[in-house]
């Protein structure tokens, strides 16, 4: 049966990515070899997207990202095992409540479980009920040990101390930020906030109005533990969801193991919302503020035993959306509306059926710089007498839109084994339009991508085992439009091209976490990819990976060694455009994937419910990701040669101090360097160089926060941020070095309950309204300053319905 299965899942992958044979069959020990299968492409890409579904639908051989597992054992004073003991495991967020009872060893394990924060409590005849508090991360097996003492004349609950938030059995670091960090945040929970990022994640930052991580742009959000497949590059902003609609974010930092993809430089895999902590229970978000700012939403939701549902709708405003070129707030405004939906429905003790989609639409105006004797408008001696980047002419906008649905079946056989089955959709676009008058280039760059697959997942625990295996595959179609107007006197010079490319990819995935003694966990995984689109690669990706954690003082050690292959973008130009660079040495090369090689170590120390967690990283990367830029800000995907990011990272959570207090610290230290030439996109076919800066590259950067809990009913809550500067364009124009100005900012933010119901909340960001040329970069209008001081009330209203 395991035979034929294993021949169905390498016949599927060959169907689906005929061109992918060689690879695949070292591995499979065979491959389809008739050219028959060869001759005529467009046919199978017509038919992937309903194969891709067949095998998700149909494959039982294969982990959900989004679960964890969760084992223990209970004995008496004597560590006698205690038989059927019960054991309740209740989440810390909502109403959702499990129950086991203990074997003839005493040992418990509980499937299945979402990551997030729980309580797991035993009670058993004769004995003291205990409880302890235990954080569950997505891919690890947390092991809890109870020791029950016998009930005297006035029994208690035992209740341990805090719980240690990172696991213990993985190579991999993680930041856990939840419900409570994004409400109080200041600004995090505004619609198209990052700050749940940036605040609590060490080497994450804005600049040039995209996010980045660990030196690169490339991110995976999952939802619900699937995946959500974006090929491109740095071409949307703003968060996957609206941050108000989180329960959990767990953000994986490197070292991931085969089942997370190879989006290399983060992983942030959210928990949505879900109505298991509501009773037919609304609420209401008004927010209004600086720059005609707002932020509104209305969400509800409900449960019962086996049935829960949650959806919310948004809106909102500002005249100040994105990094402006200069000081001044100039034609920047931002509008949008979104909704989401998550339905669960437990149809019995084995199945479970989870539905998500969501809905995003967002305008952005791109800010210009209305001076006309700024570097960059104007020929002066600061900028050797050249215009950097005009924009006064400009008056141009983006529209953007995203969607997505997926569906999972949970199935658990029993205690040990889990399947999950889970097909997708998703639609992104991002399309940027000039005034046909701009000067001097009017610009128009339209894209729409849609993908089609799904994900079957397997995972199965052992004594000593944690085994995962899996199949992850979509199909691809983009629609793209290049066009552009050259108002600069060279003769009225214009071009259009349209593109509709498609593309595929398949990938299996198998990753085993070992466990030969208790404090030492061995991993091993290799994820075989095939893609196909403008070109056809296939990759294995090996990873490896220990930690180490030392009895009684919990400390855990880790190190990784892993590679990554990250698929291209489908959409580049040609037609009219390449006539056009061939007079001036330009041309466009079709993009190869991105190869990178990571090497981490780092270590974890928990001391009295404080986490300190350090961390060491190194990743070479070839044909990385970029971007370049024509005109106004139309930008084109491109990869260069190679780069080198090196980092170190450090983590520290408190507990609640005093019942009141909380802090928290991310800092990072890295270097983003890369080296010439541009190997795909747009390029000049430039010689070979030497290191060079990257233009995101920040040497330090630091996010010191916390909150506290005040009388009545109220709490502050605040964040500093200290950047070193970003990597400075312009050497001596008009700032010395090599890195533009160091900056801090403060954020601050009160609020308090009124009553069950109501509550208010007062938000001010960078009070000081220090503000400093963050970036000098042609990326949407140019230079971009760090945005001024905004305060906004939020009032959040509770109803039953």
């Amino acid at each position: 049966m395991l035979a034929r299965r294993l021949s169905f899942l390498v016949d599927s992958l060959r169907l689906l990515c005929p061109h992918c044979c060689d690879d695949f069959g070292r591995i499979a020990g065979y491959c389809w070899t008739s050219s028959a299968k060869r001759r005529n492409r467009s046919k199978w890409m017509h038919r992937i997207a309903l194969v891709s579904s067949v095998v998700v639908l149909t494959c039982s051989i294969a982990v959900a990202t989004t679960f964890g597992s969760l084992r223990g054992i209970v004995h008496d004073p004597q560590h006698r095992p205690i038989p059927g003991a019960m054991v309740m495991l209740r989440s810390k967020s909502s109403e959702w409540t499990k129950s086991v009872n203990t074997d003839a060893n005493g040992e418990f394990a509980f499937n299945a479980v979402a990551l997030g924060a729980y309580t797991v409590s035993v009670a058993s005849p004769g004995f003291v009920e205990a409880a302890q508090g235990v954080v569950v991360n997505s891919g690890t097996e947390p092991v809890i040990h109870f020791q029950l003492n016998l009930a005297g004349a006035k029994e208690t609950i035992n209740v341990s101390g805090a719980p240690v938030v990172a696991p213990t059995d993985s190579a991999t670091p993680v930041t856990l930020v939840d419900r409570q960090d994004i409400g109080r945040a200041p600004g995090a929970s505004r619609s198209n906030s990052l700050a749940m990022i940036t605040d609590f994640v060490p080497g994450s930052y804005v600049t040039h109005d995209q996010l980045h991580i660990r030196g690169g742009h490339q991110t995976s959000w999952l939802v619900d533990g699937v995946p959500v497949p974006n090929t491109n590059i740095a071409s949307t902003l703003g968060p996957q969801l609206d941050p108000k609609d989180i329960d959990y974010m767990e953000v994986n930092r490197g070292s991931y193991s085969a089942e997370f993809g190879d989006r290399t430089y983060g992983v942030f895999n959210i928990v949505p919302r879900t109505g298991f902590e509501r009773n037919n229970q609304a609420e209401l978000f008004l927010s209004g503020g600086s720059f005609y700012q707002t932020n509104a939403q209305l969400n509800f939701g409900s449960h019962t035993e086996r049935f829960a549902y949650y959806a919310s709708v948004n809106g909102n405003r500002s005249d100040l959306g994105l990094q402006t070129p200069v000081p001044e707030v100039v034609h920047d405004a931002a509008n949008g509306y979104g909704g989401f939906g998550s339905l669960i429905f437990n149809v019995n003790p084995s199945n479970q059926l989870r539905f998500m989609t969501s809905l995003r639409k967002d305008y952005y105006q791109i800010p210009y710089d209305p001076n006309p004797n700024d570097i960059e408008n104007a020929p002066i001696a600061a900028n050797h007498f050249s215009a950097q980047y005009p924009s006064i002419g400009l008056r141009d906008g983006q529209h953007e839109g995203d969607a997505f649905l997926n569906f999972s079946w949970v199935h658990t056989f029993n205690s040990t084994t889990l399947l999950t089955i889970s097909p997708f959709y998703h639609y992104n676009s991002a399309n940027y339009d000039s005034s046909p008058n701009d000067v001097p280039i009017a610009s128009t760059d339209h894209r729409a991508s849609t993908y089609a697959g799904g994900q079957a997942s397997f995972n199965a625990n052992f004594r000593r085992n944690n085994l995962q295996m899996g199949l992850y595959s979509f199909y691809q179609h983009d629609q793209g439009l290049f066009g552009a107007i050259f108002n600069d006197g060279s003769g009225n010079l214009r071009f259009s091209d349209a593109e509709h490319p498609s593309g595929s990819l398949v990938a299996y995935f198998w990753d085993d976490k070992f466990k030969p003694l208790s404090w030492l966990t061995l991993s091993a995984g290799i994820r075989p990819t095939c893609f196909s689109g403008g070109v056809t690669e296939n990759t294995i990706s090996p990873r490896f990976g220990a930690a180490v954690n030392i009895p009684r003082l919990q400390w855990t050690f880790r190190a990784f060694y892993g590679h990554y292959h990250q698929a291209p973008p489908l959409i580049t130009v040609s037609g009219p455009l390449l006539q056009f660079c061939s007079t001036n040495q330009c041309g466009f090369v079709a993009l190869h994937g991105e190869r990178d090689e990571e090497h981490q170590f780092g270590a974890t120390i928990p001391y009295r419910g404080w986490t300190l967690d350090l961390d060491n990283f190194k990743t070479h990367a070839h044909n990385f990701f970029d971007h370049s830029c024509i005109g106004s800000g139309a930008c084109f995907p491109i990869t260069i040669d190679r780069a080198v990011i090196r980092g170190w990272e450090v983590t520290l959570r408190s507990p609640r101090i005093a019942h009141r207090a909380q802090l928290h610290l991310a800092d990072s230290n890295q270097v983003a360097e890369g080296a010439l030439p541009i190997t795909g996109g747009l390029t000049n076919f430039a010689p070979p160089s030497p290191l060079f800066l990257l233009d995101h590259d920040q040497r330090n950067t630091l996010n010191l926060g916390g909150d506290v809990v005040l009388p009545w009913r109220a709490y502050a809550s605040t964040n500093v941020y200290y950047g070193s500067g970003f990597s400075n364009a312009f050497p001596g124009r008009p700032y010395p070095g090599d890195h533009l100005p160091q900056h801090t900012t403060f954020d601050l933010s009160l609020g308090k309950d009124f009553g069950d119901r109501l509550s208010a909340s007062l938000h001010a960001l960078n009070v000081a309204n220090r503000r400093v040329d963050l970036d000098n970069s042609q990326t949407f209008g140019g230079f971009h300053w760090n945005a001024p001081r905004e305060i906004y009330a939020e009032f959040r209203y509770r109803f039953r319905y």
